[in-house]
């Protein structure tokens, strides 16, 4: 891979100066908080980089480790994570990811199938390795990313060497021997899925894979010099590390950020300091739709508590953008006078977010597009494919649609009667989606049956099925309308998507997040919900609840659960579902869904058995009712 990047931007993580430690009282319970005070970025240029990369992957070969031997890197997305990476790729070393939210019995399972000698690790997640290492007995030594402010607790792992990260470093700086580059067909990545079906599966992705994979979105995203990325997704989902490495290659600056810390009001920024888009002014960011969710409710909640004046200007401008803007006019007035505050949000200086990993709502994507002044494209792959399928074009002002098929790849709709859906349908084809490429990964790392059951070869070109259902507009561009496992029948003979209803359903500002339930032989879905607090708090004074009640006491509120579920059925009926989608009963949670509540992945997809299992007293009470 040739690299002409000028700088590879490195934050500090966690922590730019110092960070303060304080604790408070809730619910009979002692929690602690961390908050950080924060400095400016720290830079390398992209020959120390590379070099630490160089050094690395030497430094590995130094303390045994041998090429096409696999090595786990389990850690949040930070820069020795990338660079880690990097340096195993330079010596033929295939790196195995796991999610940092994973739970013991998968990340043992990862561990153990893989048979990994060597572990990089964060500081951070140490503790949850050595809880498991009895129960994986190849492992031989950790290699840790240090903590800035906190000595690594190296005790109770007897038998297990440590290595920092900078002494592996400093081990290959000294370590004479010939590298060895990787061929195309090698493999590059064994990354574990996050889960949302079922167990973790490794999906073995090659050099070719990802190379091709890289060319076909740079293509498309050409991503300017000038740029500054934000990174912030897991590195070990394949789109965020993708989108490194086409950053590296074009150049551009890589800010490594966290959800925790991105902006001024994150939970781990100290009051009166500064978020790291307010440092970093990133001009790049890829998003999922429930961050893009959370961003929308965020600037509704800031502009409603600036009273009912500005409330009705900044209703008008975002009108008046969205009627100009999707003729082709720009809008500079409105942009500075409306606007100027709420770009300010995420740096000011955002051009570009890029969506993919679940379906975006047309309402968040015309509102995150008017009120940043940015375009917001939507993408579509998986980890079998890279990542890599559709992408919008930066000039499309359609919503709902997630591109045409990328350079490499081919896709083709087939038939799935279960669902009615059929390539004949009109005006439309549309059918289960199955996409083949250079890109398509080699198969699931030793489960020899799935792979057979989901790849396939056809006239010497590799194809992958989805499970998605897709349908093809007129122009090739594609619409993503369903899923196999996400569509359930009702004992009424209807359809429902839950997908798509929960895609309409999370947009009302109450919800944090949620998920929608179908039982077959019921006649109507209920809905679990996440909700947002403030947005419940307002909601429940509205409906002259004490203000001594607290949220949990809310969640169970008989009053406040009917209006919630009213206000539901409206975003419902605004968004033209069918009356049988409609939920008809519903559980508020006061659990916030995190990917370390694990019902969640770490891409925020929701874990249907999961919560499923977690709520299964609260899903019969609700059919019972």
């Amino acid at each position: 891979m040739i690299m002409h990047a000028r700088n590879l931007a490195i934050e500090k993580v966690l922590g730019r100066e110092k960070y303060l430690m304080s604790s408070m009282r809730h619910n009979q319970m002692e929690k602690i908080f961390k908050k950080y005070e924060m400095g400016d970025y720290s830079w390398y240029t992209f020959s120390e980089a590379n070099d630490l990369a160089k050094n690395f992957g030497r430094g590995l070969r130094s303390i045994g480790h041998q090429p096409k031997e696999n090595i786990i890197i389990f850690s949040e997305t930070r820069a020795e994570w990338f660079i880690s990476a990097m340096g195993a790729f330079k010596q033929s070393i295939p790196v195995c990811t796991l999610y940092a939210t994973l739970g013991e019995d998968a990340l043992i399972l990862g561990i153990n199938e893989t048979e990994v000698r060597h572990i990089v690790v964060s500081h951070e997640l140490l503790p949850k390795i050595k809880n498991i290492l009895s129960q994986c007995p190849k492992v031989k030594s950790l290699i840790y990313f240090p903590d800035q402010l906190k000595e690594t607790d190296k005790s109770g792992c007897p038998g297990i060497e440590f290595f920092s990260f900078q002494e592996i470093v400093k081990k290959g700086d000294s370590y004479i021997i010939d590298d060895v580059p990787p061929l195309p067909s090698d493999t590059a990545i064994i990354m574990y899925t996050s889960g949302s079906t079922g167990a973790p599966k490794g999906v073995i992705q090659s050099h070719s894979n990802l190379v091709n994979a890289i060319a076909a979105f740079g293509d498309v995203l050409s991503p300017q010099a000038d740029d500054t990325f934000l990174a912030y997704l897991p590195l070990a989902h394949v789109l965020e590390l993708i989108a490194e490495s086409i950053m590296m290659i074009y150049g551009v600056r890589l800010g490594y950020s966290s959800p925790l810390t991105m902006t001024d009001r994150s939970t781990k920024v100290k009051r009166g300091c500064k978020g790291d888009v307010s440092v970093l002014h990133p001009t790049f960011i890829p998003a999922v739709p429930l961050i893009l969710d959370r961003i929308y409710k965020g600037i509704l909640d800031k502009v409603a508590a600036q009273g009912p004046f500005l409330k009705a200007l900044f209703k008008y401008g975002l009108e008046y953008k969205m009627n100009w803007s999707s003729r082709g006019w720009a809008t500079p007035f409105c942009d500075w006078f409306v606007f100027r505050k709420v770009k300010a949000l995420l740096g000011g200086k955002v051009r570009l977010i890029a969506a993919g990993g679940a379906p975006l709502s047309p309402e968040t994507h015309n509102f995150i597009q008017a009120s940043l002044g940015c375009v917001v494209i939507q993408g579509y792959g998986l980890t079998e494919t890279c990542a890599c399928a559709t992408v919008m074009d930066q000039d499309d002002k359609s919503t709902s649609r997630v591109g045409s098929p990328l350079s490499i790849t081919d896709i083709k709709l087939v038939d799935w009667e279960e669902g009615n859906y059929r390539t004949t349908d009109k005006p439309n084809p549309r059918g289960e989606i199955i996409i083949g490429g250079e890109n398509i990964a080699v198969g699931y790392y030793k489960n020899p049956q799935k792979t057979n059951e989901d790849f396939l070869e056809i006239d010497g070109r590799r194809w992958f099925r989805t499970g998605d259902i897709g349908e093809m507009d007129p122009d090739g561009v594609l619409k993503i309308i369903d899923r196999k496992k996400d569509l359930v029948k009702l004992q009424i003979g209807e359809y429902v998507s839950l997908g798509k209803v929960e895609t309409e359903l999370k947009t009302c500002p109450l919800v944090e997040n949620l998920c929608v339930y179908g039982e077959p032989s019921k006649n109507n879905v209920v809905v679990i919900v996440s909700p947002d607090a403030k947005g419940l708090e307002s909601m429940a004074a509205a409906l002259g609840k004490s203000t001594d009640l607290s949220f949990e006491q809310l969640c169970v509120d008989k009053d406040v659960e009917k209006a919630f579920l009213d206000r539901l059925i409206e975003v419902g009926k605004k968004a033209k579902l069918e009356k049988f989608e409609f939920p008809t009963a519903i559980y508020l949670t006061p659990e916030l869904w995190t990917p370390e509540s694990g019902l969640v992945t770490a891409a925020f997809k929701l874990k249907r058995r999961q919560i499923q299992n977690k709520y299964k007293e609260a899903i019969e009470r609700m059919y019972g009712a």
